[in-house]
């Protein structure tokens, strides 16, 4: 394992600093690269938030070190601890739902993930970090939101906030063409469904009206769209207040990219973390 400070970086910062470092999962059986964005003159860590996001070899694109320094220094948000998770060539295997394969086998590797952010991650980070913080938060993008979502369902006790951009929600038990039907076959739903009420749980969404084209049951609703707000309709089933604990944002004109999860973040920190 290494760690070592990206001084060139974190000199333009006010109130953070960039620490690149890399640890040896035994589960994902490779080194996992990761990137700290860590604010510094830290008085109570019982007011940092540790935010974890799949995906962090997206971050610079995103902009999300000067994002964070710019929303401190406005006074716009509370103190928070972000660490990227960057993803390797085994993306579709590593992310998804940890304990249900989707009807391509995809996902294999989802529950080695799982632990190496569960086993190996969460515990170095409270050896070199903050030992306490006052949160945990999960994020993701596409894939990496499935994860995250799907993370953090599985221990409420751990997580208590959840972003979800452009969410692969759709992963499903049956292909299109063999017997697909809406209700019951798409997975992270059904997680939903037969889980169990956290009531401490908040959760954020995402979507961009041009995250695709595709609409399975011709409503004139992309799916994108039509997955995130049934699963926020699971969660309302399941008893989360609309007004509390969950936020749906739909970006017009937004896509499946880095540049409009960029936009949505901001969203994303100040309804978590807004002073």
């Amino acid at each position: 394992m290494t760690v070592e400070k990206n001084d060139a970086t974190s000199a333009s910062l006010l109130h953070y600093v960039i620490e690149p470092f890399s640890i040896y999962s035994k589960f994902l059986e490779r080194e996992v690269i990761l990137d700290a964005y860590v604010p510094k003159d830290i008085t109570n860590p019982a007011e940092v938030t540790l935010l974890l996001i799949n995906d962090g070899q997206d971050m610079d694109v995103l902009g999300l070190a000067p994002m964070l320094d710019r929303m401190t220094d406005a006074n716009e948000i509370q103190r928070i601890l972000a660490v990227g998770i960057h993803c390797n060539h085994d993306r579709r295997l590593e992310y998804g739902t940890a304990d249900i394969l989707d009807y391509n086998q995809r996902g294999s590797k989802a529950k080695f993930h799982r632990q190496f952010v569960m086993e190996e991650l969460l515990p170095f980070l409270r050896q070199k970090y903050l030992p306490q913080v006052k949160d945990i938060a999960f994020a993701g993008f596409s894939l990496g939101g499935l994860s995250a979502l799907d993370i953090s369902w599985k221990y409420p006790d751990v997580f208590k906030t959840v972003g979800v951009f452009s969410g692969s929600l759709w992963w499903r038990l049956k292909d299109l063409n063999d017997g697909y039907v809406e209700d019951t076959d798409r997975i992270m739903h059904k997680l939903i469904r037969e889980g169990n009420y956290a009531p401490a749980m908040k959760f954020f969404f995402s979507t961009g009206t041009q995250d695709e084209t595709m609409d399975r049951n011709n409503n004139g609703i992309i799916d994108s769209i039509d997955d995130t707000l049934g699963l926020i309709d699971e969660l309302i089933r399941k008893g989360y207040n609309r007004d509390w604990s969950i936020n749906y944002l739909e970006l017009q004109e937004g896509s499946h990219d880095v540049p409009t999860w960029g936009i949505a973040m901001p969203y994303f920190l100040k309804w978590g973390w807004g002073k």
